[in-house]
């Protein structure tokens, strides 16, 4: 039993060492846009031993990419825990934009980090891609949507989505809401939908986001 509680409580320090290194790293994004930093400077910045780093990451290169997943992830299970319940793949798709272009007022940082990873979040296995992408599939199997290459259709709204957030970014005075609204009905009225229906889905309520 000793050996079991000292094994586990082993486990919990090196996984709180883990965070805090990934952190570090995600906060150097966010806050400052960088990347070239020292491994020095981020064990300094993540408050943990230098010799620590290599115990989790061979490189900074290898933290950096964690870091950007782990943001990814947390991204797709935050919208996904504010789409349960939806069923219309169209409403799910339009209100994933809809609330995702909300992001940058609301969660700063985390925009930082998807406008930093690029278009490569796109093929991403950790992000919202391969929800989109399943919406996309949906939305088009049951007739809602006129699209003949679903991973086209993605890389469109990949890039209109990272262009919007890159615009919130250098905007502040932009009403997000609005703006991440009006894309949603360009984007289901480019897939087939009337103004009629678009204007209809886009106007629903949202789930409530949280402000970090």
């Amino acid at each position: 039993m000793a050996a079991d509680t000292q094994g586990t409580r082993f486990d919990r320090r090196k996984a709180r060492t883990r965070a805090a290194l990934i952190d570090a790293a995600r906060t150097f994004i966010a806050d400052q846009g960088r990347t070239d930093v020292s491994i020095q400077e981020i064990t300094e910045a993540a408050d943990v031993g230098f010799g620590s780093f290599y115990n989790h990451f061979k490189d900074k290169t290898e933290l950096f990419e964690a870091a950007v997943e782990t943001t990814l992830a947390e991204h797709a299970a935050l919208v996904d825990e504010l789409l349960a319940g939806y069923d219309d793949p169209a409403e799910v798709f339009a209100t994933s934009v809809r609330l995702t272009g909300r992001l940058q007022r609301a969660h700063p940082a985390t925009v930082r980090i998807l406008l930093h990873s690029g278009t490569s979040y796109l093929l991403s296995e950790h992000g919202i891609a391969p929800s989109v992408l399943r919406d996309l599939r949906a939305a088009a199997a049951d007739g809602q949507f006129d699209i003949d290459d679903p991973e086209l259709a993605l890389a469109t709204v990949g890039g209109a989505m990272l262009g919007l957030l890159q615009l919130l970014e250098a905007r502040p005075e932009m009403d997000a809401g609005k703006a991440a609204d009006r894309l949603a009905l360009d984007l289901l009225r480019m897939f087939g939908l009337t103004r009629k229906a678009a204007e209809k889905i886009v106007s629903r309520p949202l789930p409530e986001l949280s402000v970090s």
